[in-house]
Order: structure tokens, then C-alpha cells, then sequence
């Protein structure tokens, strides 16, 4: 049976934001140093035994995070209709890097963003 490499990227980036019709605290706007952590499946090696460049992960969130940096995540088009909650975030950037990243031998298959060190949220398609 062939192997599956899972890879995994950590990045982040600091972003405010409140939660509409919110009964809290996290109905005024607050800030979190968001962690996001990319799962990545790998069916093959290259010729020199990368299933994905660690570079490549990193290329892909950063043109997806660096609208998401510094600002207010509620003024993003990607969250008008919707809160930016972990895990609306964790969807949102699942689905932007997967058309980033996805290629036969290649899937993004799960991302983990977080709002603290000890609380966050995982989404996957199946």
C-alpha cells in the first residue's frame, strides 16, 4: 500500500474583529494574534523527496493572510454577510489555499486557525 505524507505549515497574522448580534465581550471589536496551521496530504515525492515545498505553503497563505493582516477582518468582502469567527476564518482560507494548492497528487486537508494559544477550530472537506 503506498505511503501518504501529511506536511504541515504554522504561520499567523494580528487582526481585529467583533462578532455581529453576539450576547459578550466579543460583540465589541478586540484583537488575537491568529495562528494558522495548513495540513497538506502528499501522494508522491519529487526527485529529491519534497511531497510540497514548505516554501510554496508559505507563498500561498501569505497572499491569502496579507489581506488579513492589521486590519479590521469584519471590513473584508469575504465576511460582509457572515462573522469572522475561527471558524468562518478556518473555511475561508481552506478553500482559498486548496485553489492554490491542489494538484493530483496534492490536498490541503485541513487548516487550524486560532484566536488564542488554547482556543481554536479545525475545518476539512470531505
Amino acid at each position: 500500500m503506498p505511503g501518504v505524507y501529511e506536511v504541515f505549515f504554522r504561520s499567523g497574522f494580528s487582526a481585529a474583529h467583533l462578532l455581529r448580534d453576539y450576547p459578550g465581550d466579543c460583540a465589541r471589536l478586540h484583537g488575537h494574534n491568529w495562528t494558522v496551521e495548513v495540513y497538506v496530504e502528499c501522494r508522491e515525492l519529487d526527485e529529491i523527496g519534497i511531497g510540497i515545498d514548505f516554501y510554496d505553503i508559505d507563498k500561498a497563505l501569505k497572499q491569502i493572510m496579507v489581506e488579513m493582516d492589521h486590519c479590521n477582518l469584519n471590513d473584508l468582502a469575504a465576511f460582509k454577510d457572515r462573522n469572522p469567527t475561527s471558524e468562518n476564518l478556518a473555511r475561508y482560507v481552506y478553500r482559498e489555499l486548496s485553489g492554490k494548492l491542489d494538484a493530483p497528487a496534492i490536498k490541503v486537508v485541513k487548516v487550524k486557525v486560532c484566536e488564542t494559544p488554547d482556543a481554536g477550530v479545525t475545518y476539512r472537506e470531505e
